[in-house]
């Protein structure tokens, strides 16, 4: 799979956990340097404001997407390749998957496990067929992976959940699955 584009959800705060923003940047920066352009939710703050910043010092490529009533409260980034000012949170999630050849989750909160929800929904529904990917930063989503191995013991998944997401325990672990 190529991947030019990335969309990465994640928080709009930087959590406690320092190993959150290192893995932010080393990221950030492999996208750069392997010339994948981020897509995200085109916030100044946070991990999104980090992702951002740090793929544009490398001399990446990052286009956000923003609704509207999210403007003032995660405060648009003003220095990015591109910005989309969308109507609302379901025009965010729709465009970024659009925009994008797959997908990453950093930790973050309800907002980010929405998007991440949703996204594995849609690919589950065939809407589309992106891969996905979860960042599980100094296991941050350790208990996710366990609920989602209990839902498939209980019978409620149609397909193994491995088929849907891709867990990594390092940034670095993503160039594995771009080919040039």
């Amino acid at each position: 799979m190529l991947i030019r584009s990335l969309a990465v959800f994640c928080g709009s705060k930087t959590g406690n956990n320092p190993l959150f923003s290192e893995a932010t940047r080393t990221l950030g920066q492999l996208m750069a340097e392997n010339d994948i352009g981020l897509v995200y939710g085109g916030g100044s703050v946070g991990l999104m404001g980090l992702i951002a910043d740090t793929v544009l010092q490398h001399g990446g490529k990052a286009i956000g997407v923003i609704p509207q009533v999210l403007v003032d409260w995660e405060r648009e980034h003003k220095g990015l390749t591109e910005l989309f000012v969308v109507e609302d949170m379901h025009s965010r999630k729709k465009k970024m998957y659009d925009l994008c050849d797959a997908a990453l989750v950093l930790p973050g909160g309800f907002g980010t496990l929405d998007e991440l929800f949703e996204m594995v929904t849609w690919n589950q529904l065939s809407i589309h067929d992106r891969q996905l990917f979860v960042l599980n930063t100094d296991g941050f989503y350790n208990d996710l992976r366990k609920h989602i191995h209990r839902m498939e013991q209980e019978g409620f998944l149609y397909q193994e959940a491995v088929d849907r997401l891709t867990f990594l325990e390092q940034p670095e672990e993503l160039i594995e699955y771009y080919k040039p």
